[in-house]
């Protein structure tokens, strides 16, 4: 028999939504272990569904996923689902993330105060430890949740729109830190609507309407053919790739 790990996560026929409204339509997928893949589409076409279900907390309708590992995934939602009113420091709400190892009693060791000092600094926010998270500006909240993501040492790192109205630095510092978390062997995968994010991704899967379009390596995915296509935009006097806005 052999019991060797699967190659990446597979997503098997699944279909999922909310109150009996399905999103998700028979997805299948494979999703390669150990690098970036990006979720790509317009409003509605279930990229935030996937992650769900990927993380866990969404049961699918029908279908399975597989190969996701033993560990906990970590799931880093965007910055607007934490309350500004949320009583927590930077080094407060990026500890949260050692919670899944230590559960509520264990205290931190060393190493755990290292290592999210580590994951502070790579996103840029140690400066900011000890201010509240409600205080920070967009981009720093966002670079704080991902801190807090990067914390649970996950195998698999789910994203949900990470750089979705960020100013280019802070777009910049979270694409360099998701691509060195993947070359060390995590498997990152976030929902974006940044094509230029996506084009650094190892993996992209594009979406639209709930089903999965194409998968494969990014260029050659997200041709201007199949953007126009998924965002239904009209054939251009001058082909090139549309802007999508919005989720």
């Amino acid at each position: 028999m052999n019991n060797a790990e699967p190659e990446g996560i597979a997503v098997c026929g699944v279909s999922a939504g909310y109150s009996r409204r399905t999103v998700l339509h028979d997805v299948t997928a494979h999703l390669p272990r150990s690098g970036v893949t990006s979720l790509v589409g317009p409003n509605g076409a279930g990229k935030s569904t996937l992650l769900a279900v990927l993380a866990g907390v969404l049961e699918p309708v029908s279908g399975a996923v597989e190969g996701r590992g033993p560990r906990r995934p970590a799931f880093v939602m965007q910055r607007s689902a934490v309350p500004d009113a949320l009583p927590l420091t930077v080094r407060e709400a990026v500890r949260m993330g050692r919670w899944a190892d230590l559960g509520l009693w264990r205290r931190p060791k060393a190493t755990d105060h290292a290592l999210v000092e580590e994951c502070m600094a790579r996103l840029g926010v140690l400066d900011l430890a000890g201010r509240q998270l409600g205080s920070l500006s967009g981009g720093q909240r966002q670079r704080a949740l991902v801190a807090q993501g990067l914390a649970q040492r996950p195998d698999l790192l789910l994203l949900d729109e990470p750089t979705a109205g960020l100013d280019r630095e802070a777009r910049g510092r979270i694409a360099d830190v998701l691509g060195g978390a993947g070359q060390q062997g995590m498997t990152v995968i976030h929902a974006t609507h940044d094509l230029d994010l996506a084009l650094r991704s190892a993996h992209c899967l594009l979406l639209g309407n709930g089903r999965l379009v194409a998968q494969g390596p990014p260029a050659e995915v997200l041709t201007p053919e199949a953007l126009r296509q998924v965002w239904n935009v009209p054939e251009p006097a001058h082909p090139g790739p549309p802007s999508p806005t919005g989720r």
